[in-house]
């Protein structure tokens, strides 16, 4: 099928730069590099502008858009159905700490929908690619979602300055577990290959933060969509989202419910 060998062709580009961008990431070690530090998690390392060159170098193509955390958004982009939208570093306060829970994210839109992702994590040696019509593979084995189905027992992550800010505490008697994590890119990717269950965050994101995330889980057979129960659109004239939820699809009916609670306490 021709839509399925394009998808394939951009995974095999999408693999390509990741492995290009890992070998930069792994140059570094703590304290190696420079950082300017804005206060908070506003956090800029020179690995993230070298991350964002070689990626932006590997993979745009002619008459592609282009969207990264690390660049000036040209809105050039609006007008193009195909579109890169890339997180050189997500997780980078993760990444200066030296906590393994960082990664190089690249998502890609077709017309506003989210069709193929892949992340990587060079700290802990993990590659995540996935499609729509191609499925997901975890280090190249086939993934797929969590089929549990019930929040019972689940394993849902959770963002670590979430949970230091007090966001999670009504979620101590809950009959799941939480696992605070740093990126989130990191934290759909896993969810995608099931090895957790959910994970949710009320707080708006970019798209470059949840492109190649949202990719993957849905690649993955799993669900993912804003809290407030939209669908996730991408290349937009304003990048911020709403929060956004994902897990598998039998888990999916839960946890809207759990969710739409949460927001009314807020």
């Amino acid at each position: 099928m021709q839509i399925e060998s394009e998808q394939r062709n951009y995974l095999v580009r999408i693999e390509h730069a990741l492995k290009s961008a890992s070998a930069i990431a792994k140059q570094y070690s703590r304290g190696t590099f420079q950082v300017r530090d804005h206060g908070g998690r506003d956090v800029i390392t020179e690995v993230d502008r070298r991350i964002s060159d070689i990626l932006r170098a590997e993979l745009l193509s002619s008459g592609e858009g282009w969207l990264s955390e690390e660049d000036h958004d040209d809105k050039v982009r609006l007008a193009h159905n195909v579109v890169w939208i890339v997180d050189p570093l997500d997780g980078t306060r993760e990444f200066v700490d030296g906590i393994p829970e960082w990664c190089i994210s690249i998502g890609l839109a077709v017309e506003g929908v989210a069709v193929a992702g892949g992340v990587c994590n060079p700290a802990t040696n993990e590659m995540f690619l996935g499609s729509l019509d191609c499925g997901v593979t975890y280090n190249g084995a086939s993934a797929h979602v969590s089929a549990r189905e019930s929040l019972d027992g689940a394993v849902v992550l959770a963002s670590r300055q979430e949970c230091k800010r007090g966001e999670w505490k009504h979620c101590e008697q809950s009959p799941f577990t939480v696992r605070p994590m740093g990126s989130v890119a990191y934290k759909l990717a896993l969810v995608s290959a099931g090895r957790a269950d959910a994970t949710w965050t009320l707080s708006p994101k970019h798209e470059w933060d949840v492109a190649a995330g949202v990719a993957l889980v849905t690649s993955a057979g799993g669900v993912v969509r804003s809290t407030n129960d939209a669908d996730l659109r991408f290349n937009r004239d304003t990048t911020l989202l709403p929060g956004l939820a994902a897990s598998g699809q039998n888990l999916w009916p839960e946890i809207a419910q759990f969710i739409a609670r949460a927001e009314t306490t807020r």
